[in-house]
C-alpha cells in the first residue's frame, strides 16, 4: 500500500483554527496599541503647540495669541488628520460656552483650551459628554496633558 505525502483535512482544519484564534488575539492588541500611539502623539504634540504659545508670550508681553495662525510657525495635524482647537479664554471674555468643561461644569483652564477632538472628530464643551470622551485636552492651564476620560 502507498501512502501519500502532506497533510490531511484534519490537520488542515487544526492549522485553520488555530490561526484565526491568533488573529482574534493580536490584531484587536495592535488596534489598542496604534491607539495609544495616536495619543501619546496627540498629546505630545498639545506640549509642543503649548511651548510656541509660550515663546509668542515671551516675546508678546504676556499677550496670548488670538488664533494659533498667530504663532507664525506650521501647526501640524492631530494623529487622526484633524486641526487641534485653540480658544483665548482671555480674549472669548465672560460667559462664552465655547469654553472646555469638566463634569462639574467648571472650566480646564483660566488661560486657553488647547486640545484634539480625538479619534471620532467630534467633542462638546463638558468633558461628560460621550462625544468628548476620546478628545485629548490640556487642563489646569498645562499640569495636565491627557486623555478627557482620564481627567
Amino acid at each position: 500500500m502507498h501512502r501519500s505525502k502532506g497533510f490531511g483535512l484534519l490537520e488542515l482544519m487544526v492549522v485553520l483554527v488555530i490561526s484565526s484564534l491568533l488573529i482574534s488575539i493580536a490584531v484587536p492588541a495592535y488596534m489598542q496599541f496604534v491607539q495609544r500611539a495616536k495619543v501619546a502623539g496627540a498629546i505630545g504634540g498639545i506640549g509642543a503647540i503649548a511651548l510656541e504659545i509660550g515663546r509668542f508670550q515671551l516675546r508678546n508681553n504676556d499677550a496670548l495669541p488670538l488664533t494659533l495662525d498667530d504663532l507664525g510657525v506650521e501647526i501640524p495635524l492631530d494623529p487622526w488628520q484633524q486641526t487641534y482647537e485653540y480658544l483665548n479664554i482671555v480674549a472669548a471674555g465672560p460667559g462664552n460656552g465655547a469654553f472646555r468643561k469638566d463634569g462639574n461644569l467648571n472650566p480646564l483652564n483660566t488661560d486657553f483650551d488647547l486640545y484634539s477632538v480625538g479619534r471620532d472628530g467630534d467633542s462638546k464643551g463638558p468633558l461628560s459628554a460621550k462625544a468628548s470622551r476620546d478628545d485629548i485636552v490640556r487642563a489646569n492651564n498645562g499640569a495636565f496633558i491627557g486623555l478627557a476620560e482620564n481627567y
